[in-house]
């Protein structure tokens, strides 16, 4: 009678495996679940409706700016420059603004906080009635939306004197939309200023940081529901 050692089985163990296709695998090792996805950024209130809390009036002219009724309004003969209090890269901010017949304003975007030069220093996008009598021959960059001596917007989208509109400004990159009433009036990219005389004289398309505020012009106008979202 035959007798199997330990190394014999060992060894027909081995040549079986191999016949039917090798060792077993190990075991296998489940993938860790994927990772969160990043909370979307929200938009959060930047004005309380209440005081000017967060925000920092700069060359002020007149009155300034006033809070009433929860609106953010500057008065005939007001104005001055009125930062929103923090430093911004990339960012969409929103409101909703009413305009008188000569109202005209500005929306600094990426501006140093001084009280002069901010249309060139940094950007500003034109607050401005395109219908005001006064204002029936200005430029085409002069224009609501406009990004001032630089890019026209599209007219058209601004609802009549006395009417609430909304307004969304989206910064990021070089990349520059404006979105009034829910048409689009400008939508550019800074880098495709290439005119050398236009770059000297706009040192701001190229500052990738930088306060947002609104620029008065000692006319009225009432902004409320302001809002920003950091990209």
């Amino acid at each position: 009678m035959r007798k199997w050692t330990c190394w014999g089985s060992a060894a027909a163990l081995l040549t079986l495996l191999a016949a039917c296709g090798g060792a077993p695998e190990a075991a296998h090792e489940e993938a860790p679940p994927p990772a969160e996805p990043a909370a979307t950024a929200e938009y959060h209130p930047i004005f309380n409706g209440t005081s000017l809390d967060g925000w920092e009036l700069i060359g002020k002219t007149g009155d300034g700016y006033v809070v009433e009724d929860g609106m953010i309004v500057c008065p005939p003969e007001g104005g001055g420059n009125l930062f929103y209090d923090k430093e911004l890269t990339d960012f969409q901010v929103k409101f909703e603004f009413k305009l008188d017949e000569g109202s005209n304003n500005g929306l600094c975007i990426r501006c140093p906080k001084q009280d002069k030069s901010l249309a060139y220093e940094g950007i500003e996008l034109q607050i401005i009635n395109n219908n005001g009598e006064r204002y029936k021959d200005i430029e085409t960059w002069q224009k609501h939306g406009s990004l001032y001596n630089v890019f026209p917007a599209e007219t058209g989208a601004l609802k009549p004197v006395g009417e609430w509109n909304e307004e969304e400004v989206t910064v990021q990159g070089t990349k520059v939309k404006v979105v009034v009433n829910g048409k689009t009036i400008l939508d550019v990219d800074t880098t495709s200023v290439t005119d050398p005389a236009v770059l000297e004289k706009h040192p701001g398309l190229k500052r990738t940081s930088g306060y947002i505020g609104f620029l008065g012009h000692h006319e009225p106008i009432a902004f409320r529901n302001i809002e920003l979202k950091e990209l």
